[in-house]
């Protein structure tokens, strides 16, 4: 740390400032440009004529455009053609030029550029003479004479195709009830992509306002950002215009245009809501509705600023790589993440959708209306979209609990960021490539942590009323971390940077570990959490957190709170004499794991585990997992604290069990697996036997998805033949009458099923999958075929992730979740390496880089050497820190195979036994 700079500070000029620390000799830059294939001269008027060097600057970054040139708006007009794939398409940019000049840089990859001439408010018409650099998906353009500060008005003609890669301007296909193919277009745009559909400035901070045409097929309906204020037929074809959006970045910009179906309208204040679907599915949009409606009007009244838009429309998309994307006006979904029969979904498919339209939702003003400056402030959006999910839908549905079950969502964070090759939640980034791999669960699930940490230390009021000074004050604008902290501090009156400088900026987190001597002094200390204890290096020693403590202690039968900032490595605390148990982390907003002395943890038990709330219950049980893989608790102590939660009855503690258990299935030989499924059935079977395969009168949602995800375990991880038996049963009875079975058990009954399933059984499945009437049943079904034990039905799925059977939106996570299957991830794994060069042909990079998280679960020595060699042989990039992390993941499970696996084996066959 440089003496009187905080680390935030230096972080944050350098990721503004960036593009003065990067530049390289422009001369050297240009030499390498011409004498690269990817380099494309594409006006007739000046292919073969060399460019004005001396008029081009002298450096130059390249990931950051020069601000010399700066776009204030857009007239867009673009022609698809569905059936060629191809689109055509012209633009007027209004630009404002701050110097003299006679060169302009912007962004553009993949599409051809017929002309590109500019005009001022005087004078003639300047033609320009381009090149195109693919490697650095940049169009310079350059004029014969300079271009004066002032307006100017540039128009660019371009052709490009409507790809197949799921980014940019790219072409769905989808199959109606008669089995007919129809094709849509569609748009996803972030991180970087806009620059494949139209010339553009594509950056975050050069916003400007859009005025979309869109010339079509009649029979088709086009859906743009905003209302349409006109529509006209002119030789042919339909002419779609849009009114002019509020002022946004690039990656915001949509348009879909096919065969599309809309809800009526429904009124959110002045806006008008709808659901878009192709045909045939607009009886799935009521529950998507139904909570667009309400979070909207919510964030209204949170935010205390009406929605930025003219309407809102909300599409399903039939190839879709994302969940969802947060166009403005114009929300893109997977299908999955939107349409949904509330009468059949389980209560977790519901969620899901709610959840993915809540904070689409939030998105209208965190990410569009303020948005962040740079690529490095991503979580920003992300973050507080994946917090204002759960504000929302918590508010909608108090039931749910919703963040009870954000827990999990902390976990999954937890796990990446206790890895040596985590990140920041914010650093500096310069590739769009790295911000691209920014979109993880560090972005979203730790970024929303610390928030709800923050959040619950000044108070939800005071909260609510720093995010709405920010939004005010950065509205229709960008802004970075520290205006956020700025209007926070304003607000709570405190100094929230030096609060969460270090949770933001540095990477990982902390373990508190929490101890009592003799003298009845509670002594906390912090250091950074490590899976991997011995590869530690000296800096992370240092690290520290200004922790905000909560802790709930029991004396003489009665409980206090203690709050206490920990700034420190280490501080003591006086009990009372008669004190009997200590919580740390009352309540598990805090976003730091907990390592009790076996002492106090068994205190903490004794005293009643009924007395611990659900979220405290279950960090407890997610804090002793991973200490335990961590190494610094045993895994027989692990194991034996598992059955003091037998008793449990909340879906959440049980999911952090079975997941323990289901890594546990990853590491053990076969020849324990026998006896590793034994104590499944041991742990699991009260439960299964108390909560039956029905639901009771009056029982919450919440006791139904339990209910399903035990069964589904003690089926397949526990290998229970009588499970079994009544699953085959119940889903003969499912299959002629579905409502005789509860909606939240017939997952359990298909992955049972499957996992015990012969080919009879998949071609079954596989005719369900193909005829399924919700996106969810298609999904079921679809994932069904990964869990198969025979490798001839596993290989035969593997097979149609390549061969065009499956959507490549899905492809890449079947493949993994076969390298997730212990009976065929040595068979998915030699698929993978076989068919890499196709796969990454195929697939998109977001879905790539998913499928490669599969390798996490080959945790044999053998495989292990075997992963690291292919990669590092290949010299694959992921991006970020991607691949370190699967790579770092699987070390950690072949580590604790090797290292706690005899003493494993030894207490899963004494209790076996």
């Amino acid at each position: 740390m440089t003496e009187g700079i905080s680390r935030r500070q230096i972080l944050q000029a350098i990721s503004r400032h960036a593009r003065f620390l990067l530049t390289i000799p422009f001369a050297s830059f240009l030499n390498s440009c011409f004498s690269s294939p990817f380099v494309q001269a594409a006006t007739t008027r000046s292919k073969g004529e060399d460019m004005n060097q001396n008029a081009i600057p002298d450096t130059v970054d390249p990931y950051r455009l020069p601000r010399h040139v700066v776009p204030t708006r857009y007239d867009l007009r673009l022609e698809p053609d569905l059936t060629t794939a191809r689109f055509a398409g012209q633009e007027t940019i209004t630009l404002t030029i701050h110097q003299p000049t006679s060169h302009i840089v912007l962004n553009a990859i993949e599409l051809d550029i017929a002309s590109a001439q500019i005009e001022g408010d005087t004078g003639p018409m300047r033609q320009a003479s381009l090149m195109l650099n693919a490697e650095l998906q940049r169009c310079h353009l350059q004029f014969t004479t300079t271009l004066s500060p002032g307006t100017w008005k540039l128009t660019i003609a371009f052709s490009g195709a409507l790809n197949d890669k799921l980014r940019g301007f790219y072409r769905s296909t989808y199959k109606d009830e008669q089995g007919m193919t129809h094709h849509l277009a569609a748009t996803q745009f972030e991180a970087t992509d806009a620059r494949r559909a139209f010339p553009c400035w594509d950056e975050p901070d050069f916003k400007a306002v859009f005025a979309t045409t869109l010339v079509i097929d009649p029979v088709f309906t086009a859906v743009s950002n905003t209302m349409i204020s006109s529509e006209a037929r002119e030789g042919g074809k339909k002419i779609v215009r849009f009114a002019d959006t509020m002022k946004m970045s690039t990656y915001l910009v949509a348009f879909i245009v096919g065969r599309i179906e809309p809800t009526e309208p429904v009124m959110v204040g002045n806006t008008a809501l709808r659901l878009w679907t192709i045909p045939g599915k607009q009886h799935l949009t009521k529950f998507g509705q139904d909570i667009a409606a309400a979070s909207l009007s919510f964030f209204e009244r949170y935010y205390g600023i009406p929605y930025p838009g003219d309407k809102l429309d909300l599409l399903a998309i039939p190839d879709f790589a994302s969940g969802a994307m947060e166009n403005l006006g114009a929300i893109t979904y997977r299908e999955t993440a939107l349409l949904v029969d509330r009468h059949s979904a389980t209560h977790g498919e519901l969620e899901r959708v709610a959840d993915v339209v809540a904070h689409e939702n939030a998105h209208m003003w965190f990410g569009d209306l303020v948005t962040m400056s740079w690529w490095n402030g991503l979580w920003l959006n992300e973050a507080f979209a994946t917090f204002m999910e759960i504000v929302a839908v918590d508010a909608w549905k108090p039931d749910w609990k919703r963040w009870d079950s954000f827990g999990m969502a902390r976990a999954a964070a937890f796990s990446v960021d206790g890895l040596r090759n985590t990140r920041p939640i914010e650093f500096p980034v310069q590739a769009p490539k790295d911000a691209e791999a920014m979109f993880d669960v560090l972005t979203y699930e730790k970024g929303a942590s610390v928030l709800r940490m923050l959040e619950q230390h000044i108070g939800p009021t005071v909260f609510r009323d720093g995010v709405r000074d920010y939004l005010h004050t950065h509205a229709y604008g960008n802004a970075d971390t520290n205006d956020l902290w700025v209007s926070l501090g304003k607000i709570a009156k405190q100094p929230v940077p030096e609060l969460m400088e270090g949770w933001i900026f540095q990477p990982g987190f902390p373990l508190v570990t929490a101890t009592v001597g003799p003298s009845s002094e509670l002594t906390i200390s912090q250091q950074r959490f490590r899976y991997l204890r011995d590869e530690q290096s000296g800096p992370s020693e240092d690290q520290q957190w200004h922790i905000p403590l909560h802790m709930r202690i029991t004396a003489n039968g009665k409980t206090s709170t203690t709050r206490i900032l920990l700034k420190e490595k280490k501080t003591t605390i006086p009990l009372p004499p008669d004190w009997e148990s200590i919580l740390i982390n009352e309540g598990s907003h805090g976003f730091y794991r907990v390592r009790y002395a076996p002492d106090l943890l068994d205190r903490l038990l004794s005293d009643g585990i009924d007395r611990l709330g659900v979220t405290e219950r279950f960090s407890i049980v997610s804090d002793a997992w991973a200490t335990t893989v961590a190494g610094h608790m045993s895994i027989t102590n692990y194991l034996g604290l598992t059955a003091r939660f037998t008793a449990e009855r909340d879906k959440n503690v049980w999911a952090i069990l079975i997941d323990s258990f289901s890594f546990l299935n990853r590491i053990v030989t076969g020849e324990d697996r026998s006896a590793l499924e034994a104590f499944v059935r041991s742990r699991l079977g009260p439960a299964v036997a108390d909560l039956g395969w029905t639901p009771r009168s009056g029982e919450s949602e919440l006791t139904g998805q339990l209910r399903g995800e035990l069964i589904g375990a003690q089926g397949k991880l526990g290998n229970d033949p009588i499970i079994q038996r009544r699953a085959a049963e119940l889903y003969e009875a499912y299959c002629n009458d579905a409502a005789a079975v509860d909606p939240n058990v017939v997952p359990a009954l298909v992955s049972i099923l499957a996992h015990t399933g012969d080919a009879t059984r998949y071609k079954e499945f596989d005719e369900r999958f193909r005829s399924a009437s919700t996106p969810q049943e298609e999904r079921r079904y679809l994932f069904s075929l990964a869990s198969f034990q025979p490798k001839a039905l596993l290989g035969h799925t593997l097979a149609r992730t390549i061969n065009g059977e499956i959507r490549t939106q899905d492809a890449p996570f079947l493949v993994s979740a076969i390298l997730g299957n212990v009976y065929g991830r040595e068979s998915a794994w030699a698929f993978v390496k076989t068919n890499w060069e196709k796969m990454d042909r195929l697939f998109p990079k977001q879905g790539l880089r998913r499928m490669c998280g599969g390798i996490s679960s080959l945790a044999t020595p053998e495989l292990e050497r075997d992963v690291r060699d292919f990669f590092m042989t290949r010299k694959i990039d992921l991006g970020g820190k991607t691949l370190d992390q699967y790579l770092e993941q699987l070390r950690i499970a072949v580590n604790m195979r090797e290292r706690d696996g005899i003493v494993l084996r030894q207490y899963l066959q004494a209790f076996h036994t």
